[in-house]
């Protein structure tokens, strides 16, 4: 019997690609049951319309997002360390999957209510992030006290802004990005890496 995580992960995957390729409003479910190998009824077991398994993915690749941001700041000393390297691991993350990237950036824009409250919630999900290790830089002294909500979000518009850009046209691309936008961010909060 196929386990019904594995059948999920199918339509998931199917969607993308047709999500990826035909945009939101010209993919049909028909075509994500038959790319994904299931049935109309497994679909809609899973996702009760096209709204919920679109949505679905924009959650997937937040979780893919934050779980490679954790991965990462797991492996640094805390403060500063960390803000950078959870800055690197999102924009690599987004670099290597661009694709997720710009359905959740792109096609999200501009389909209603619904994916507009969805981005919003992502957008919040990832200040709270970076929010979380500002205040632990300033708790260790790495960083003056600045306030820690207003400057996470004017990061979250900046990478936003930067990799909106980028999704659409390849251009700049991810090193460039992560070379130029790091140490901007990191000096907007006093923090000036020391050069070799």
């Amino acid at each position: 019997m196929n386990d019904p995580r594995d059948t999920r992960d199918r339509i998931l995957d199917a969607a993308l690609n047709i999500f990826a390729n035909k945009g939101y409003h010209d993919t049909r479910m028909d075509e994500i049951v038959e790319a994904s190998s299931t049935s109309k009824g497994s679909i809609y077991f899973h996702f009760p319309n096209k709204e919920r398994l679109f949505l679905a993915l924009v959650d997937q690749f937040a979780d893919l997002i934050e779980r490679r941001v954790r991965e990462a700041v797991e492996q640094e000393a805390e403060g500063i360390a960390r803000v950078r390297a959870a800055l690197q691991a999102c924009l690599e993350t987004f670099g290597r999957y661009r694709r997720p990237a710009k359905i959740m950036l792109v096609q999200a824009v501009g389909l209603g209510s619904v994916f507009e409250k969805k981005r919003v919630d992502v957008n919040d999900r990832f200040a709270n992030l970076i929010k979380e290790y500002l205040d632990e830089a300033i708790a260790i002294g790495d960083i003056a006290p600045v306030d820690t909500e207003v400057v996470s979000y004017a990061w979250m518009g900046a990478i936003y802004g930067i990799v909106i850009r980028w999704v659409y046209t390849g251009e700049p691309d991810s090193e460039r990005i992560l070379s130029a936008l790091l140490p901007m961010l990191l000096k907007s909060v006093g923090y000036e890496e020391q050069s070799a």
